[in-house]
């Protein structure tokens, strides 16, 4: 058996190491600085995407927010945007919390967001469990359609014929009717009228406490819906709740003489 040569270790040694310095320069990284930093700049298609629909958004669509309702756990409030004519989002800005209202709060809210933007109205169901909350949400959304239908809007230029009269003839208006006493409590309707017809109904104070609660929850969108749907305060009373539907049309019809019939 042989002895390797000392000389041509050294030699073999030194070939190996320069192999594989060689291979180690021919290799690129996997993760290159200068390529995430180009991935992520403006320019890249997603970023681009994601930077014209913010811009979008916020350039079309104005904020409105509705008046506190108060209920037996809290106040609820809501807030829309709307752009186009139609409600883009709704959030609660205040909602019953504290104990058992956390848990209630954080499964109904996020449900009737959703059903106000898909009703594009305040004519949503209430969430079980939540009876307070909903009504409460409601009766707030309802006020937020209403101030954002009364918002002036840019009108298109009318001929020279047509005078200031004619314009304001079709601008929508905001009237509170009176207050009506009832047996269980006082009911007072607020309408909104544009071209002679009413486009809105809410009911800005309604019995509450105890059973009443219930009662007005279930009796005052539908009053909403029939007084919008006549466009008069010839309405049916909703059953179950006599007195809330003969406050509501006493107050609804005072309404109505004040805006002009």
């Amino acid at each position: 058996m042989r002895k390797s040569h000392p000389i041509r270790r050294v030699v073999l040694t030194t070939a190996a190491t320069v192999s594989g310095i060689v291979l180690l320069l021919s290799l690129k990284p996997g993760s290159d600085p200068a390529s995430a930093a180009a991935g992520a700049a403006p320019g890249a298609p997603g970023a681009v995407q994601e930077s014209a629909q913010g811009g979008a958004g916020a350039a079309a669509g104005s904020t409105v927010t509705g008046d506190a309702a108060q209920t037996q756990y809290g106040v609820v409030q809501v807030r829309l945007t709307v752009a186009g004519g139609k409600i883009t989002k709704a959030e609660a800005v205040q909602a019953p919390k504290g104990g058992r209202s956390d848990s209630v709060t954080a499964d109904a809210v996020p449900r009737l967001n959703r059903e106000a933007v898909a009703a594009q109205g305040a004519d949503i169901d209430a969430v079980s469990g939540a009876t307070y909350t909903s009504a409460g949400y409601r009766q707030s959304l309802q006020s937020a359609i209403d101030k954002a239908k009364a918002a002036p809007a840019p009108a298109p230029s009318a001929p020279a014929s047509q005078g200031a009269g004619g314009a304001a003839a079709g601008a929508a208006r905001t009237v509170t009717g009176t207050v009506a006493q009832t047996q269980y409590g006082p009911v007072q309707v607020r309408v909104t009228v544009s071209g002679g017809r009413i486009t809105a109904a809410e009911a800005v104070q309604a019995p509450k406490g105890g059973e009443s609660d219930q009662k007005t929850a279930l009796a005052v969108p539908r009053l909403n819906r029939e007084a919008v749907a006549a466009g008069s305060a010839d309405i049916d009373s909703v059953s179950g709740a006599t007195y809330t539907s003969e406050g509501y049309k006493k107050s609804l019809q005072s309404a109505l003489d004040r805006a002009g019939g």
